[in-house]
């Protein structure tokens, strides 16, 4: 029998999987990548008996690799918040899917672990930009000011890291950050133990500043749209920006796009004060899919980028 855990690179997937391996230790076999890496689960060639446990990639986007695995006889536990069309019932898969604005991958793995773990938990919302559901999931654990935004901090750093063309944009490639931050079972040792915190806080302070000093292609009272320049830094720093642009409007709708390919990467964020729509945007445009409040599109044509522009501000 072989275990593979199959997860996003951002904080919400590996804050997932810490989790679940805190609670259930497994030797598996790793398969994640940068963000946008979804296509995941075409990646496992598991066999009758296997366990594979898959994290905060979309089941829709994943459909015909995830008949395959249950076809073959592998047993499939899915945790997910996007998109996920249809659910297979199938006796191989157990699938805690919801995708309600106010629920990260992690969030789900905190309930399904009765909270066991809850900083890791509390981190991935406030890097998912989840703020009111991880200060609600907070609560409990009667943090101070200072612990709450050290993992408000933690979660920011942990999610900025997972964006970029490739592992090769990134400061740590999300397998090994992972296997990093299972050392530790309390966040906040991680944080002031591990130096790969510090290395990414500081990436994340750098290159937001060079975001911060760009302004919006469009704007209206509806929302903003920002294309930033072809290099690493913006690549990196896409999604941690649109999140900071969101909480600092929360009327507004926010993109930015990123030039790749003869196209555009696009990050799109619905208003925190209505969150919900941005999913629905972005699939109506190839390799676009997400959540309701966060929803991005992976490879948009520079010709369609004004059709693109007109949806996004009828739509908000």
């Amino acid at each position: 029998m072989a275990d593979y855990d199959v997860f996003n690179g951002d904080a919400d997937g590996l804050c997932a999987l810490h989790q679940l391996r805190l609670a259930e230790p497994r030797e598996s076999t790793l398969v994640t990548g940068v963000k946008r890496d979804i296509g995941l689960l075409a990646r496992v060639a598991a066999a009758a008996g296997d366990r594979v446990t898959v994290l905060d990639i979309s089941l829709d986007k994943n459909r015909g690799a995830l008949a395959h695995l249950l076809a073959a006889g592998a047993d499939v536990a899915y945790f997910d918040h996007h998109f996920a069309g249809d659910i297979p019932v199938h006796p191989g898969l157990t699938a805690t899917i919801d995708t309600r604005a106010s629920l990260c991958t992690s969030l789900l793995a905190d309930r399904a672990l009765g909270g066991r773990f809850r900083g890791w938990a509390v981190a991935a919302a406030f890097g998912d930009n989840l703020s009111a559901a991880a200060t609600a999931a907070a609560a409990p654990l009667a943090l101070t000011a200072a612990q709450t935004d050290a993992l408000r901090m933690l979660g920011e750093s942990l999610n900025y890291n997972a964006y970029g063309e490739s592992v090769d944009d990134l400061h740590f490639h999300p397998a090994d950050l992972y296997r990093r931050m299972h050392d530790y079972k309390d966040p906040f040792a991680f944080i002031a133990e591990d130096a790969a915190f510090i290395q990414l806080r500081q990436g994340y302070l750098a290159d937001m500043a060079h975001a911060r000093a760009c302004r919006p292609a469009a704007e209206d009272g509806g929302g903003a749209l920002y294309i930033l320049p072809d290099a690493a830094w913006s690549r990196r720093v896409s999604g941690a920006f649109a999140n900071a642009l969101a909480n600092a409007h929360p009327q507004q709708a926010h993109a930015v796009l990123i030039p790749r390919n003869g196209g555009y990467q696009v990050s799109v964020r619905a208003p925190v004060a209505v969150p919900a729509g941005a999913d629905t945007l972005c699939r109506q445009f190839e390799n676009g899919g997400g959540r309701k409040s966060a929803a991005g599109i992976n490879g948009l044509p520079e010709s369609q980028l004004d059709a693109f522009s007109r949806k996004f501000f009828q739509a908000f």
